[in-house]
């Protein structure tokens, strides 16, 4: 009950956040408060519902990064990164499963997707190419563990998809978009993708509790 009555909460600030500050290239205060309690509330709905720990601890970081990322300063940007990289390792220390582990060969492509980020994103993102570098990696390893999930638990490997995708989309907008309609266009893009990769995530958690 308090669990469902959280998601809810937490998809009404998702849609607030979508229609009132996802295509401003500086969110006001509101609306980065509506975006950081997206997904808290999911990390909370997470702890009422006996969900994995890391996944909570993931969903948890992900709200962190959430705020930090509306802020303006080069290390609120960094630290945001931070608390997602650490949100990423938690998920896949969760979603790892030996028994599957040779399913990673399914990670191929976001192996060859993380080693292109060389040639189109990283000699854009100047003083930050080494940290940049390393987040590609740290979601790269996320991915690769969630195609090791069961089959039951179908829900989180779709949202780790959806994660890469939401990064991709941010990355662009950051580090490549040049046009401000462009920025817009793609912020619209990506936060869907990313709370609904959080929410798929959560949902494929709860199966295995």
């Amino acid at each position: 009950m308090i669990a469902g009555l959280l998601v809810a909460l937490g998809a009404a600030l998702a849609l607030t956040y979508q229609l009132r500050g996802a295509g401003a290239e500086h969110p006001g205060p509101l609306a980065s408060a509506a975006k950081t309690g997206a997904t808290a509330a999911l990390a909370m709905a997470g702890l009422a519902a006996g969900a994995p720990m890391p996944v909570v601890l993931g969903l948890a970081l992900g709200a962190v990064g959430d705020y930090f990322l509306t802020r303006r300063a080069e290390t609120a940007f960094l630290a945001g990164m931070a608390a997602f990289a650490a949100g990423h390792l938690a998920y896949a220390g969760w979603m790892f499963t030996p028994g599957h582990a040779a399913r990673m060969i399914c990670a191929l492509p976001m192996l060859a997707l993380a080693l292109s980020t060389e040639a189109w994103l990283l000699r854009h993102t100047g003083a930050l190419k080494a940290p940049v570098r390393a987040y590609v990696w740290v979601i790269s390893l996320m991915a690769a563990a969630a195609t090791t999930l069961p089959s039951l638990l179908w829900p989180a490997m779709l949202g780790a998809a959806l994660f890469v995708a939401s990064d991709l989309l941010l990355a662009l907008r950051l580090f490549v978009a040049r046009a401000a309609q462009t920025r817009k266009r793609l912020s619209l893009l990506l936060w869907p993708a990313y709370w609904g990769g959080q929410a798929l995530i959560f949902a494929g958690a709860i199966r295995a509790a």
